[in-house]
């Protein structure tokens, strides 16, 4: 059985046992406590699923279990901004304890609606830029969690592109509609290291589907071509038409996430995002403990990891250099 869909089973299991906890007598011997859970994406998609079955993990190691003595409640935004607002507002009106934010603007959205409720990032971008808190150190309001990765990982990606297709001299960059800071971020640090190779760049909007296809496209009418998909809610939507794009363009391309890879994918660089919701698990524990989100120093990744698909490399009739090969924490073949 395929791992992710090991994770999803975990997920809807650790969900659907709350059924078998006799509700009234448990209510009466323990404090129940409510979480939020906002996510960017829709209920149904497997990486989602399973960095939430991670959480759920977390949660039960530390004593936690819904129907016995917590309550989560969920709101789904796919990717829609004024729905992201209102899931966030709403949220916030039931009343949480502790509220978890996923990938892309779940965090902005939620600061804008309370200023008050505790908020743990799972995968924050840049949250000093961004204003959420006043410093990784000390963060100081009500906003607290872990940095998925620093900007100096999207020059990385450049890198690697390089590295795997050397003739590359144009790199699509896919990124998250509207230019939130921190697609800006990324975009900047990826220019830098593009440069330096004489690489060009061109910015590639994740809209919607025949958007992307049409800009896809005609990026790959002219030869060298690359693309890097930055992160972003947008990239992980459209995973599966972007890989197939890629695949049918033959244009090399660089995932901020491992389940590009598994899904048909050439190469991936990023943080194991389930370890990340699990630390996030960690924050929300002694959130309901006691503890303020202003004292809990916001945490950076502590690894990153490299995959590869060799099948996808043939096929686009590529040689994967032996430096990267040694490099790779997975090798598909």
């Amino acid at each position: 059985m395929h791992f992710r869909q090991v994770k999803r089973r975990q997920f809807i299991t650790l969900l659907g046992g709350a059924a078998a906890w006799p509700l009234a007598a448990r209510a009466q011997q323990e404090r129940m406590r409510r979480i939020g859970v906002l996510m960017n994406t829709a209920a149904d998609e497997p990486e989602s699923q399973a960095r939430l079955a991670a959480f759920m993990q977390g949660l039960q190691e530390l004593g936690w279990a819904v129907g016995r003595n917590m309550r989560i409640d969920y709101r789904w935004s796919v990717g829609d901004s004024a729905r992201l607002r209102k899931d966030a507002a709403e949220l916030v009106a039931l009343s949480p304890e502790v509220i978890l934010a996923g990938v892309g603007p779940t965090t902005q959205a939620l600061q804008q609606a309370s200023r008050t409720v505790p908020i743990v990032m799972a995968q924050g971008l840049d949250p000093v830029g961004n204003g959420y808190v006043d410093s990784l150190a000390r963060p100081g309001g009500n906003i607290t969690g872990f940095i998925q990765f620093e900007f100096a990982l999207a020059g990385k990606w450049a890198e690697l592109l390089k590295e795997m297709a050397p003739e590359v001299a144009r790199i699509g960059v896919l990124r998250e509609p509207g230019q939130p800071l921190g697609s800006v971020g990324q975009w900047t640090m990826i220019q830098a290291v593009a440069q330096s190779f004489g690489a060009e760049l061109k910015p590639i909007d994740l809209r919607d589907a025949s958007e992307i296809e049409r800009a896809v496209s005609a990026f790959a009418r002219s030869p060298n071509g690359g693309l890097i998909a930055t992160v972003s809610a947008a990239a992980l939507r459209h995973r599966d038409l972007i890989v197939t794009l890629a695949a049918q363009h033959r244009l090399p391309t660089v995932y901020p996430y491992r389940i590009f890879v598994t899904s048909g994918g050439l190469m991936a660089y990023g943080v194991d995002n389930d370890r990340q919701y699990r630390r996030a698990a960690g924050y929300v524990d002694r959130i309901l403990k006691g503890e303020k989100p202003a004292d809990l120093p916001v945490q950076a990744a502590t690894k990153y990891e490299l995959a590869i698909n060799l099948k996808v490399a043939k096929a686009m009739g590529l040689t994967v250099p032996e430096t990267l090969l040694a490099r790779a924490d997975e090798v598909i073949e």
